[in-house]
Order: structure tokens, then sequence, then C-alpha cells
């Protein structure tokens, strides 16, 4: 289990993270989503007992990331945005480095590279340069390190930046199968990302906690851009055709809606929006529309 109470940290005069809170059950893959500078980094970094924080505590598994680092360290596998691979060594030097800085006793190390390995797919370039392989090899060599020594927490920032959408899916399916020994949390500017693989999701701006939600809450809302001016007509004649609906509101071109449960099939929905001549241009299911919802409200550009 992952808990954070009331963490915060300065950087000076900067609050780069003010008075979070949230926990993540064992065996759940979190999402943690926010603008750029919003604290996400900062808060991974707390977690794995990289950086203190001012205030607060945070604990894996029941304990304190402050108070017994070394444990920490044991405990969690961390891949950090920018992967930290040497060039210079191979696949098979660098996943050794790595298994000895983790303290694995030297009869185990042949088998815990031996299973990152296979888990990360990197049989193909096993035997050569970091430097020679692609950025692809190089993020799953990165999640390979971060697992050569079993944690019982993952901690992922980005791990899919800059790979194209091929090698995207196979992280995705990579990082589901973790799930299955690990507490995982995912940040990620990928909003597709967290809705196809995490089970909840915390979002966070300017270092402030905004909204944690289950799959089961952002399953409940659904945002749909037209091509002329919504109005409260239609809005009117969804919540009168579709009672699950609790709340309908039209903004300019988009229709906001809200589900007393999450829906399992919106094509009733969008059938009876045709039926009334409404020209549908986008559909935002989800996580997104609230997404965008919190996100951009205090900025003025959100109702």
């Amino acid at each position: 289990m992952i808990q954070v109470e009331h963490v915060s940290k300065r950087f000076g005069d900067v609050k780069a993270v003010d008075d979070i809170s949230f926990r993540v059950e064992k065996g759940k893959i979190w999402g943690f989503l926010g603008p750029n500078g919003a604290g996400k980094t900062t808060t991974m970094r707390i977690l794995t007992g990289y950086l203190p924080a001012n205030e607060g505590q945070a604990r894996l598994n029941n304990i304190d990331v402050s108070a017994d680092p070394r444990a920490i360290q044991k405990m969690v596998g961390y891949l950090p945005e920018v992967v930290p691979v040497y060039g210079e060594l191979t696949v098979k030097e660098f996943l050794r480095f790595v298994a000895e800085l983790n303290g694995i006793e030297r009869k185990k190390m042949r088998s815990a590279i031996e299973r990152a390995v296979e888990m990360a797919n990197l049989q193909g370039v096993y035997g050569r340069l970091i430097r020679n392989i692609s950025r692809g090899f190089r993020q799953r060599l990165g999640i390979a390190q971060a697992i050569i020594h079993e944690p019982a927490v993952l901690i992922l920032d980005e791990p899919t930046i800059g790979l194209d959408p091929a090698q995207i899916i196979e992280i995705r399916e990579l990082i589901r199968q973790f799930k299955e020994s690990a507490t995982i949390i995912l940040s990620s500017h990928i909003l597709a990302e967290i809705t196809q693989v995490c089970d909840g999701a915390v979002i966070i701006k300017q270092g402030r906690l905004k909204a944690t939600l289950t799959r089961d809450e952002w399953g409940k809302n659904l945002e749909i851009v037209t091509n002329g001016p919504a109005d409260d007509g239609i809005c009117g004649s969804i919540k009168q055709a579709f009672p699950a609906v609790s709340e309908a509101l039209a903004d300019g071109s988009t229709l906001k809606l809200e589900f007393k449960e999450a829906p399992g099939d919106f094509n009733p929905l969008i059938r009876h929006l045709v039926e009334k001549d409404v020209k549908i241009r986008e559909i935002k299911a989800g996580l997104e529309a609230l997404y965008m919802k919190i996100v951009l409200a205090e900025d003025g550009r959100a109702s």
C-alpha cells in the first residue's frame, strides 16, 4: 500500500508540493496526472526516498519513507523520466551493475537478471552496447532495472515518453503484468494511457491535490462536442429520455453529461442525439472530460 498524508515540499520560496494526501491499495495501478510543473515528479521522488518532505508523511507498506530509507530502497522500483543508463556498457553489464547496487546475492543474480530480461523482452539486445540500442529498448531497459529486485512498489515517471505507437502498446502490456506482484504509481501526460492501464488516478495542479478518482467514477462522465451551439432544450430531452443522466449542461458547442452510474454503453444516447439532428464532432468520455474540467476550471477556461 502507498499512503501519502499531508505531504509538502518547498524549494526556497517555491512550494512544489502543498499538503497532498492520497492512498493506493495493494495490487492497484494508479495514475498521477497534472500539467507540467504540477509537482508530480517531486512527489514521486519523495516516495522513493530520493527527496525528503518538509511536512507530512509518506508510507509504503506501513514503513515511513523518511524513517527507514534503506528499507524503502529495497522495496521500491523507480523509473525516472530520463532513463538512467550508461551507453558504454552492454545491457548485460548494466543489469549486473544494477543487481549489485540492489544487494542481490551473487547466487541469485543470474536468475534475477534473466527474469528482468525476459519480462522486459530484452533478449535480442542483451549483448549490445546501450548506446547502440533504440529508444524503445532503452525504455525497456529502464523498466528492467526498476524490477530486477522484485520490488513491492513500482513508481514509473512517463514510462512511454518518446515512444512510437507500437512501443507504447508493448510497454502498457508490460506494466499490466507487474500489477500481479506490485503496487504501481504511473505518471503520464497521455490520458488514454491512464484510462487503459490504471484503476484510479490522482490529479494535482500547482502542487495541490485537485481530485482522486476511481475507474468507476470517471466512467460516469461524458462530453459531446457538436458542430453547432448546444442548447438547454437538447439537455432537457436527454434527461427525460435517459433517467440515468443526473446532470446535463450546455456549454457553447459542448454537452456535458454526468451519469448516476457508469453506463456500459453510450450508443443509445448517441442515437438519440442523431435522431434530434445534433451534429456530433467529438466525444470525450470519462477521465479526459473530468481532467479538462478540473485543470482548466480555475483558469476560467472551463465551467
